[in-house]
């Protein structure tokens, strides 16, 4: 699950289009846009948009069950904190907890629980051992304020609850970094939307969670890929009555057509190997296919055409 979770980071850290939900805050008309009927809803003016990606293939595994992108609102992140903390046992944040004013992520989700902004003093002197020298601040002093060290507090001014362990509210993973991973109600992980930062941080997270893990190393999930000439709409069927056949033993039949290929992929993905495995050969069979390791990999080479001078 943290591999995944950094290879998710890679992925949507990249700049991306502003997609955003309807933000509570903006939400005056909000009322009457839900009772909207479908063709007002189709002739209205654009004025936001959103993007639902759905598929198991996307998350990757058993254990990563949601990923959301929602924009720097105080009333979004409320929101989103409170529902994934009740519904997941493990959550992480990306973002917003740096020295400027639109990195609200702290503020926003000691609202959400309830709790105050303080300064964590351990954090506070490890960010002053470990900061390197700015050249856009020659001058800067710890010991002297100033709007720069305004700005650099803001970032271990972290939601506190006083009634708990500090201990267990404030990881450090790395010794050579000073920012800690935040941790609020128990389960919400609050890590920095810098890439790097996130997935170092992430992978130093493990040793302080792994005993609570499922399948440490995620070798538990086993997945089986065959690769089919067949559309999907030709084997649909065949697929709809194996996935009722092999759902008690927990395994998940995956379809994906692969636009501009010769061939589609099917996939078995469980815990059981020995089951999978005894499945294969009918898939195989069934969706005149063949077994590979890797998607794509029984493709045809393209074949660049060439001109004569």
């Amino acid at each position: 699950m943290i591999s995944r979770l950094s290879q998710l980071a890679r992925h949507l850290l990249r700049p991306y289009p502003e997609f955003s939900r309807l933000s509570a805050s903006r939400s005056s008309g909000l009322a009457s846009r839900i009772m909207a009927s479908a063709d007002e809803r189709n002739s209205r003016t654009i004025h936001t948009a959103a993007c639902l990606i759905i598929g198991d293939e996307v998350l990757g595994g058993k254990n990563l069950k949601r990923v959301e992108v929602i924009e720097d609102d105080e009333d979004e992140i409320v929101e989103a904190v409170r529902r994934m903390s009740d519904r997941y046992d493990f959550v992480v944040t990306s973002g917003g907890i740096g020295p400027t004013h639109d990195d609200i992520t702290y503020q926003s989700i000691a609202k959400a629980f309830d709790l105050k902004l303080i300064l964590h003093e351990e954090a506070y002197e490890r960010m002053k051992k470990l900061t390197k020298p700015s050249k856009s601040h020659p001058n800067f002093s710890w010991d002297v304020e100033s709007p720069a060290k305004t700005a650099r507090l803001r970032m271990v001014y972290l939601p506190i609850d006083e009634s708990r362990d500090l201990a267990k509210q404030a990881l450090f993973p790395r010794d050579d970094l000073w920012v800690p991973i935040s941790v609020v109600n128990g389960n919400i992980h609050i890590l920095p939307g810098v890439p790097r930062l996130f997935e170092s941080l992430l992978q130093g997270l493990k040793p302080f969670i792994v005993d609570r893990l499922v399948d440490p190393e995620g070798k538990g999930i086993f997945r089986a890929i065959i690769s089919t000439p067949m559309g999907e709409s030709a084997i649909a069927g065949y697929l709809t009555d194996l996935a009722d056949r092999v759902a008690h033993k927990g395994v998940k039949v995956g379809s994906y057509p692969r636009w501009g290929k010769k061939n589609n992929t099917v996939t078995l993905v469980g815990r059981d190997k020995e089951y999978i495995e005894s499945l294969v050969p009918e898939v195989v069979q069934k969706v005149q296919g063949k077994r590979v390791q890797n998607e794509g990999e029984d493709d045809e080479p393209e074949v660049v055409a060439s001109t004569a001078t």
